[in-house]
């Protein structure tokens, strides 16, 4: 399926940038006693990333109007950009202030990207919840390393 290989694809892509930022610099900085152990991460984004795929999946099988269905392929679209922008910015960059304001876009876009699949297909919208709790949790936790550095 087109749908899953597309976030899982990025994924990978932002996934050299982390895997790299990981093993340098942000070895040396300072973070919280409550930062997840680094081998969480990818089955977590993997997971993520697939539900994303059946969510789009759905979204674009389902019988109703073309013009929702545009929007929520743009939003969503714009969304997985700016995922992958974030690894880029806090990885590759080193930048984790300027990565805290774009995680706070990139918020703001899967939550759109929410109400746009529940006009959709309510089942795609509710697949994209644990992505925005994680996004959420990931914002704290880079707002702290920010903040600690």
């Amino acid at each position: 399926m087109i749908s899953i290989a597309i976030p899982l694809l990025v994924g990978g892509i932002s996934g050299y940038f982390t895997v790299t930022g990981v093993e340098s610099w942000y070895q040396t900085i300072q973070k919280p006693s409550w930062n997840p152990p680094n081998w969480i991460f990818g089955p977590v984004w993997t997971t993520l990333y697939v539900m994303m795929g059946i969510a789009l999946w759905l979204v674009w099988k389902e019988d109703t109007s073309r013009e929702l269905k545009i929007i929520a392929v743009i939003l969503f679209s714009a969304q997985l950009l700016l995922n992958f922008l974030w690894s880029f910015i806090f990885f590759k960059l080193e930048q984790p202030g300027w990565a805290f304001a774009e995680i706070i876009v990139l918020w703001g876009a899967i939550l759109a990207t929410i109400f746009a699949f529940g006009q959709v297909n309510k089942v795609a919208a509710w697949l994209l919840v644990p992505y925005i709790s994680w996004v959420s949790f990931a914002a704290l936790l880079n707002y702290t390393i920010w903040r600690l550095n």
